[in-house]
């Protein structure tokens, strides 16, 4: 009796050990990439990799062709396929947790989430193309004083629409399924603040010229497509657990070949005055105006060492092209960590791609992912670093036009002329 006591305590602490080995090893199975990193896992050992290289460069072709159409087209084309691109990466985010949770759909949530998604579209776009809407229509016309008002109104507008959706929400909460629909509400703000961000960045690029919006975004394409080429040809070392298939080959080469390509490319860009114009309105016509000393070459005599292996003696360079060198930098260093940020969101859901709509690419977000860096980061070095600190006279007449009324405009021109003759006479 003794011994099988004995013999049954020696053995039961092994019952939690094997529990816990168990569930070990179902944890490193479930990311078995992330854990170890094997040699097959890079893309130099692909089996399928040239089959891979011709559907994605197929798809990359097709794209840059209706990429090119669209720029070409001008600037209201172009934001009207960022908005297109905007409402398929949400719906595919939207899509993301839908499959996560198929067994507790509810009836109208969706359309719930959607009316958060143009609620801020509204207000976003508004915002940033104020001063477009109010150029597009005359001041003789009726919808110049309907486009006036709302942007006067705007943001209560957008107040009580979410205000709607906010109470719409509360309304249709039911028992036992509370935690997944606040998920679902936190999760439609995480999607709206991370689409928007992009995007109205984007959009405000756009029309301060195509130019800030064109380099930067070819810059992570050169980027991408360089770190895809080092890689399949050159890459051996593994970069990061998040991305199994990135190497430092493919970081570095495509950083480099970023760098190099930014200040020549920002020198063919600057060129074109369709491109370096800023749009003031949302006509589609063709734009001629001063492209500034950004855009004026700058001649620079070559040093007698490099000219004696060289055809020419002097060069010509757009100052813009210094500030192409921050951006190639930032487009091949930083830029790609949204893409590492992707990734791990990805391991998180256990998927592969955001979506399946570009053949050998993934979803729109899987695209758009290092974009979203990258065109916040242009629009802030374009406002602190390349225009002027100082309010131009199209913005104050604006703010006038907008926010006095008729008598008082006439007031403040009286009050101007005033000034302008007393500083006559003191001259």
């Amino acid at each position: 009796m003794n011994a099988k006591l004995m013999e049954r305590d020696l053995q039961s602490p092994r019952l939690p050990s094997a529990a816990r080995s168990r569930h070990h090893r179902k944890s490193t199975e479930a990311f078995p990439d992330v854990v170890k990193l094997n040699a097959t896992d890079l893309l130099l050992n692909d089996q399928n990799k040239y089959r891979s290289l011709w559907i994605r460069t197929y798809s990359s072709v097709w794209m840059l062709l209706c990429f090119i159409l669209v720029v070409y087209l001008g600037h209201l084309y172009l934001w009207g396929m960022i908005v297109i691109i905007q409402i398929l990466m949400t719906s595919e985010l939207f899509n993301l947790l839908r499959r996560a949770h198929e067994d507790k759909r509810l009836p109208g949530f969706r359309l719930l989430n959607w009316h958060f998604f143009f609620t801020a579209m509204l207000y976003v776009y508004g915002r940033i193309l104020g001063q477009q809407i109010r150029h597009a229509v005359t001041p003789e016309k009726f919808f110049y004083k309907l486009a006036t008002s709302f942007m006067k109104y705007q943001m209560v507008i957008c107040y009580f629409l979410y205000i709607a959706g906010f109470m719409w929400f509360i309304l249709t909460l039911k028992k036992k399924m509370y935690k997944y629909q606040f998920s679902q509400y936190a999760w439609t703000h995480m999607i709206l603040i991370v689409v928007f961000t992009q995007s109205a960045f984007t959009a405000a690029n756009i029309f301060e010229g195509i130019f800030w919006f064109l380099l930067p975004a070819s810059l992570i394409a050169i980027n991408d497509v360089a770190a895809y080429f080092f890689g399949f040809f050159f890459g051996k070392t593994p970069l990061i657990k998040l991305s199994p298939k990135k190497t430092w080959e493919g970081f570095i080469g495509a950083s480099i070949a970023t760098v190099i390509s930014a200040f020549f490319l920002a020198n063919v860009l600057g060129r074109y005055q369709w491109l370096t114009c800023p749009r003031k309105d949302l006509s589609t016509g063709w734009l001629e105006c001063d492209p500034g000393p950004l855009f004026k070459p700058e001649i620079f005599v070559l040093p007698g060492e490099i000219t004696q292996w060289l055809p020419w003696k002097e060069i010509a360079v757009l100052p813009v092209q210094w500030h192409a060198l921050c951006l190639g930098l930032f487009a091949s260093v930083i830029a790609p960590f949204g893409g590492f940020f992707a990734s791990g969101f990805k391991r998180a859901f256990k998927i592969k791609d955001f979506g399946g709509s570009i053949p050998g690419h993934g979803g729109f977000t899987d695209r758009m992912d290092c974009q979203m860096v990258m065109a916040v980061f242009a629009y802030i070095y374009h406002q602190s670093f390349v225009i002027p600190q100082c309010y131009p006279v199209e913005i104050l007449l604006e703010q006038i036009l907008r926010s006095l009324t008729f008598e008082e405009q006439e007031l403040l021109l009286a009050k101007l002329k005033e000034v302008i003759e007393g500083r006559r006479l003191e001259q």
